[in-house]
């Protein structure tokens, strides 16, 4: 799953650190986001979103990649 939460946050002139404590995470959260290294759990997500005042789906989106097909 790929996001803009890096471009997002630099809009708004937030550091990793202010980012994290607005979402209830570590900054290592936030640089784990914005790497594409971890997928937000939907709660997270929902919070994400909330903050940022947008739907979840402007901020985060699938891969290319789609299930295998049988």
């Amino acid at each position: 799953m790929r996001n803009d939460l890096k471009a997002r946050r630099a809009e708004r002139r937030w550091s990793q650190a202010e980012l994290g404590t607005a979402l209830g995470v570590s900054r290592q959260t936030v640089i784990a986001l914005e790497n594409d290294k971890y997928d937000p759990s939907l709660p997270l997500a929902f919070r994400i979103a909330a903050l940022f005042e947008c739907p979840i789906e402007e901020i985060f989106t699938p891969d290319e990649e789609g299930p295998a097909a049988p």
